[in-house]
């Protein structure tokens, strides 16, 4: 029995098929590393929140109950007691 000769696509289009493919496992790879990242930076929120409430609590203890201003660190005092004061 004669063997027949397998068909194939040519060089260039089976190059390009195999790039278009690593494309496609190079994009699921980085969505699979984002998600990772993505967990990780949910999971770490409570404690970063956790640790912003004890300084503005240790920093309520030094100036009261005032607005500070995250630019500059000026500090505001509310309306209501500026306006006992007057």
């Amino acid at each position: 029995m004669a063997k027949t000769q397998d068909l194939k696509i040519t060089d260039e289009q089976l190059n390009e098929l195999q790039g278009l493919v690593t494309k496609i496992n190079n994009a699921q790879m980085q969505l699979g590393q984002v998600e990772s990242q993505k967990y990780d930076i949910i999971a770490a929120l409570p404690a970063l929140r956790k640790d912003l409430q004890e300084f503005q609590s240790k920093l309520e203890e030094e100036y009261g109950k005032v607005s500070i201003n995250i630019q500059d660190g000026t500090i505001k005092q509310p309306e209501d007691e500026s306006n006992q004061e007057n």
